[in-house]
């Protein structure tokens, strides 16, 4: 199920420390991507209502420490796991500057996976 327009608008407001960020639908969700010298890059995905940020070697040490799970889905009848993808943490709902250093850091994850 695509994502409705208020939650577009929710999720360019929550990403607001480190806009500008382009939302576009994508896959029944949405990807939030970056303008970085390395081109416009996603650095979340959003399903569900559940967002999902960008890891790599500089940033799954945190995620791990969390135990934040990393993005699921089924195909074919099979789970299959998307490791550098791992759940936001909830810390980054209430604090715009816990958000600013997730994001990124997820950016940065994007970044050196081009």
């Amino acid at each position: 199920m695509a994502i409705s327009p208020q939650f577009k608008e929710y999720l360019e407001e929550l990403f607001e420390p480190v806009a500008p960020v382009t939302v576009r639908r994508m896959f029944g969700g949405a990807g939030v991507f970056k303008d970085t010298p390395k081109g416009r890059l996603m650095f979340a995905l959003v399903v569900a209502e559940t967002i999902y940020l960008k890891v790599g070697p500089n940033n799954i040490d945190a995620y791990d420490e969390r135990k934040l799970e990393p993005f699921t889905y089924t195909a074919k009848g099979d789970p299959r796991k998307i490791i550098s993808l791992r759940l936001m943490p909830e810390l980054c709902f209430d604090d715009p500057d816990d958000l600013k250093v997730w994001a990124m850091a997820a950016i940065d994850a994007a970044i050196a996976a081009k």
